[in-house]
């Protein structure tokens, strides 16, 4: 096992270089200087070119690039440009609003989304797999941002049970939660149904059946157990998803956050954050990834065998 988590570990190396230059050319292909918004609207050539050498923005792309890659593999991402302060403090002082975030939905998620698709998969073609897929259908064809704005309008304007805005208490993270979680709770149910009614078909299934195992026993302890794998995939990637997906989720319900930190650095033109905060969403995509690949390692020894 050990040596299997070696070999992944390696394998996301030039993932993240790729990544890493792929993040730094699109961020610095972006029209607009930050020096702009520094400087007053009668600053001379000179002063904007010092302010350049100064963050660094004078050198050609590929030296900056070494240099904030070089500084990043050391937990150096440098300085805001407009905040001016270190990019690291930032996304300290607002990842575990991302994370508490994403933590709830994820665990909404997998919670509903793998019992809807054990109900929908154990009442095949009856009413409750109908209507349980019905509304997982509804479900993943609203945009985000746009559930968040209806859940706005009716449970914190118009009931007034849970705030618009803010991260002041815990009622606060309800609606953002739901926003997020009602998404993958389609995704998660439709795979669990799925891995469900194949793994019923497999020939152990039948000889249970034959032993006169309770059918809610063979359902729950033997079908659910093996149709599990797909499922932790699904969720393994998901957990960059959900810190990616809380970027407009938080702008929406104006928490603080990655997603917040941002927007608005991207509307600053603030390349540092910019290209930090990306690059914290990019790791977490990897270690999701490595995760489930791990999860899966431990619940299936096939998976193991295939990498050797």
């Amino acid at each position: 096992m050990i040596s299997f988590f070696i070999k992944r570990l390696l394998l996301l190396i030039p993932v993240f270089l790729a990544v890493s230059l792929v993040i730094f050319m699109i961020v610095h292909l972006v029209p607009g200087d930050p020096i702009d918004n520094l400087v007053q609207i009668n600053s001379s050539p000179e002063q904007k070119a010092a302010l350049a050498a100064k963050y660094g923005l004078d050198k050609p792309l590929y030296q900056q690039y070494t240099i904030w890659l070089g500084n990043a593999l050391t937990g150096d991402l440098g300085d805001a440009i407009i905040l001016r302060r270190p990019v690291a403090d930032l996304i300290a002082q607002n990842l575990p609003h991302s994370l508490s975030l994403g933590a709830l939905a994820l665990l909404f998620s997998t919670v509903v989304g793998i019992t809807a698709g054990a109900l929908a998969a154990i009442y095949k073609d009856s009413w409750i797999d109908r209507v349980t897929m019905t509304l997982i259908l509804l479900g993943s064809t609203v945009p985000g941002f746009w559930l968040g704005l209806l859940l706005i309008m009716l449970f914190a304007v118009q009931l007034g049970w849970f705030p618009v805005s803010g991260a002041r208490s815990w009622d606060a993270l309800v609606l953002p939660v739901l926003t997020i979680g009602l998404g993958g709770v389609a995704l998660v149910a439709r795979v669990t149904r799925v891995a469900m009614i194949e793994t019923a078909r497999k020939d152990f299934v039948m000889m249970l059946h034959a032993k006169g195992v309770p059918p809610w026993r063979i359902e729950l302890r033997h079908v659910l157990r093996h149709a599990l794998l797909p499922v932790v995939t699904i969720l393994s990637l998901r957990i960059g998803w959900i810190l990616g997906g809380a970027v407009t989720v938080e702008f929406v319900f104006a928490r603080p956050g990655l997603g917040s930190l941002l927007i608005t650095s991207l509307n600053q033109r603030d390349y540092p954050v910019v290209q930090g905060a990306l690059l914290m969403l990019a790791v977490a995509v990897m270690l999701g990834t490595l995760l489930g690949d791990i999860v899966q390692a431990a619940m299936d020894p096939r998976v193991r065998e295939r990498i050797k």
